[in-house]
């Protein structure tokens, strides 16, 4: 079942792992914590970046967006596997402009917009 209807809840993810969603090359998303959350979410892309994962990347840290809401996915399934939980993801959709949240991001979880 796929949803267009975006909840107020968005998630922080390093650079270029927000990229790598975007494009739909990263499929799972791995977590210390379960999540019963499904639908579509938005995708921030956090200040700090994984400098390591650019260079395995082979792109230059800076080349993408921080500090603001990159696009939208869809969680569709929690499985735990080895102790760690893998939230699949699908039918990502890049936002066409970049937008700065309203709501203060957090480690992981956050409203971006005000109710």
């Amino acid at each position: 079942m796929t949803s267009n209807k975006i909840q107020n809840r968005a998630l922080s993810v390093r650079q270029p792992f927000a990229e790598q969603i975007m494009l739909g090359t990263k499929k799972k998303e791995y977590r210390s914590q379960l999540t019963h959350i499904r639908g579509r979410i938005y995708i921030y892309a956090s200040k700090t970046p994984r400098i390591d994962a650019y260079r395995k990347m082979n792109v230059e840290p800076g080349t993408f967006p921080v500090g603001v809401l990159v696009g939208t996915v869809e969680i569709v399934d929690c499985k735990e596997k080895g102790g760690e939980y893998h939230w699949i993801l699908a039918n990502p959709k890049r936002l066409k402009t970049l937008i700065a949240p309203e709501g203060h991001p957090e480690p992981v979880w956050f409203k971006p917009y005000k109710e």
